[in-house]
């Protein structure tokens, strides 16, 4: 089995969540995380944009979404993008 890229986008819950916090979380609960900055959106409002590195194993992309919604100040987290690496 190899490895896939899989960019994605967190939309925190309001423009009042803090986001040091938030990336804080996302970097302890998903330990692959290789890049992650700020992305604005508008209205005050910025995503989390991320990329990590997970096996190409069925359902791992599903999971790791999963995963990233059920963090506290997270309304969203998308798949972007998935490459092999």
């Amino acid at each position: 089995m190899g490895s896939v890229a899989v960019i994605l986008r967190v939309m925190p819950e309001s423009p009042d969540v803090d986001l040091e916090k938030l990336k804080k979380a996302l970097k302890e609960s998903l330990p692959g995380i290789q890049d992650i900055k700020e992305e604005p959106i508008g209205f005050g409002l910025k995503a989390i944009k991320l990329a990590a590195i997970v096996n190409d194993a069925g359902g791992e992309t599903d999971a790791l979404e999963g995963k990233l919604n059920a963090i506290p100040g997270v309304e969203r987290a998308e798949i972007i993008e998935v490459t092999l690496t």
